[in-house]
């Protein structure tokens, strides 16, 4: 190559790169700076979907061959014929357009420059740079840069890895500090977990127990997450700190109870969600179990099998274990939904009776009760401030559009159990008008993620819902399930415009979850 060509070459090289790094980067930010996620997401956005269909829904979502898989050929005739000039003008052109959907600027979920962001942008960079440069002094001069450019997200991977015991030991003086707030305060603890209906659970609980408790902020239930809401938020005269406390694998609410260690201890539910990390129900399980193990107090959903079978197992460990639920009759907590109202009983006894709030699980407002009698919370108090309950934000919310269109934002849900509550909900809430269901399907069920799709889109077809499939993650499951072609659009934006413009007074819609734009 002449100067001037090597210059362009290392130019848009160069540009490629930095396109892919800010692409990458913003999906590890997203998806809380795991490096696994970088392979499952680059296996979303270049593979083809699988699974089995009819052959004309097949062909209706049948995806051609990617701009990632052209140049990917291209390149592998480029290195065959030993052509520098193909190699890098095919390289470069991935760098800058790959994969194609992805966008640099994320719609819903765009990158942002932090401390932590940077670190990794410029080890990173680092990296590529010195296998880039080591390239140079081979017959193949640009081949060390045309790697680094299509292994970024391996090199993100490993760079986040080496990482890791340098962001930990920084974390730690967030978690010594609010171990050490905690211990000043001594605030009574209530930790919560599982697989759905923590936050909710929470959220009921702190308006029960009132102006004495502060409960872990948003979604903040992870290590740095409690750490800061401990840092930030707990004040002197707190009488009770209620921490949601989540989990990707075992081990890590063990060590958030280690230096949050609860008082009483709430597990919400056990079900498919994070399978795609844990890959096992059993795990999840196990996780899960570890709240209980220095908590003297455990309250558990009785509605669950699973968790059911915990009760004589804590119990003969010697914890006091309280069973709140809806459905299981022998609960020593129930919340029972009787003719549009709620019953609350009391070891047998009922406490009172009131309307039922939409989009408010009987369950996880059984288990705020629980958790508040075991506080010490006065029995008038709670029966008091359970008619305050209001419905968690983008949780089953019900409003009427001026357009006179019943919507239901269940958003922030994306677990099947919920998605079969949702879809009931839209059922009766919906007169004779249309009803419509906007959903881009459940995530992170592992090997489970198609048949649980293909069984919601199967139960929207045989209630007569009008099926909007929202990007293309699930979509040949959902299309699958349905039986038919549904209609189908890029991003929800698109399907929110689709049903103002074409739904009216008698009709309802279902928004049923909502995946970020790095997400296909």
């Amino acid at each position: 190559m002449t100067v001037a060509l090597a210059t362009l070459a290392a130019l848009a090289l160069g540009g490629g790169y930095v396109a892919q790094l800010v692409r990458w980067l913003r999906v590890l930010q997203r998806e809380h700076y795991e490096p696994s996620s970088l392979p499952r997401f680059l296996g979303r956005w270049t593979s083809p979907q699988v699974g089995s269909a009819s052959t004309p829904l097949r062909r209706n979502l049948r995806r051609p061959l990617t701009l990632s898989h052209v140049l990917l050929v291209v390149l592998f005739v480029g290195l065959v014929l030993r052509s520098d000039v193909l190699t890098v003008i095919d390289s470069a052109l991935y760098g800058l357009l790959c994969p194609t959907g992805l966008k640099l600027r994320g719609r819903t979920s765009p990158l942002r420059w932090t401390r932590r962001s940077v670190t990794i942008a410029l080890v990173a960079s680092v990296i590529a740079g010195l296998v880039a440069v080591s390239g140079a002094y081979t017959a193949r001069p640009w081949f060390g840069a045309v790697v680094v450019l299509w292994a970024v997200p391996v090199i993100l991977d490993l760079t986040v890895r080496a990482l890791a015991p340098y962001e930990r030991r920084r974390a730690q003086v967030f978690v010594d500090r609010a171990a050490a707030r905690l211990a000043t305060v001594k605030p009574i603890v209530v930790a919560i977990t599982g697989s759905f209906g923590k936050t909710s659970t929470k959220n009921h609980l702190a308006l029960i127990v009132g102006d004495a408790a502060v409960a872990s902020p948003r979604s903040f239930n992870n290590r740095a997450g409690l750490s800061r809401a401990i840092n930030e938020n707990l004040s002197d005269g707190t009488r009770v700190f209620i921490a949601e406390m989540g989990t990707y694998g075992p081990g890590e609410i063990r060590e958030l109870c280690g230096w949050c260690p609860p008082t009483i201890a709430v597990i919400t539910a056990i079900g498919p969600v994070h399978l795609e990390r844990m890959k096992t129900l059993d795990v999840i399980d196990a996780a899960k179990f570890e709240i209980t193990e220095r908590a003297p107090t455990v309250v558990v959903n009785g509605d669950d099998l699973r968790l059911r079978a915990w009760v004589e197992r804590l119990r003969a460990s010697g914890k006091r274990v309280v069973v709140a639920g809806s459905t299981y009759a022998p609960s020593d907590v129930r919340v029972v939904v009787d003719d549009g109202r709620w019953r609350i009983d009391r070891g047998g006894v009922t406490l009172t009776t009131c309307a039922m709030v939409a989009g408010v699980q009987a369950t996880n407002l059984a288990c705020a009760i629980a958790a508040a009698l075991e506080l010490g919370v006065a029995v008038d108090d709670v029966v008091a401030r359970v008619s305050l309950i209001v419905p968690i934000a983008n949780r089953s919310n019900v409003a009427v559009a001026p357009s006179g269109v019943t919507v239901i934002d269940d958003t922030f849900n994306a677990n099947p159990a919920s998605a079969v509550a949702a879809v009931d909900l839209l059922v009766a809430r919906s007169g004779h008008g249309r009803r419509v269901l906007v959903t881009p399907g459940l995530v992170e069920l592992g090997r489970d993620q198609y048949g649980q799709n293909l069984a919601l889109a199967r139960r929207a077809s045989s209630l007569g819902l009008e099926l909007v499939v929202v990007g293309r993650t699930n979509a040949l499951a959902l299309a699958s399930g349905y039986g038919r072609p549904p209609r189908r659009f890029d991003t929800r934006n698109d399907a929110v415009a689709w049903v103002r413009t074409s739904l009216g007074a008698h009709d309802a819609v279902l928004y049923l979850n909502d995946l970020p734009d790095h997400y296909p």
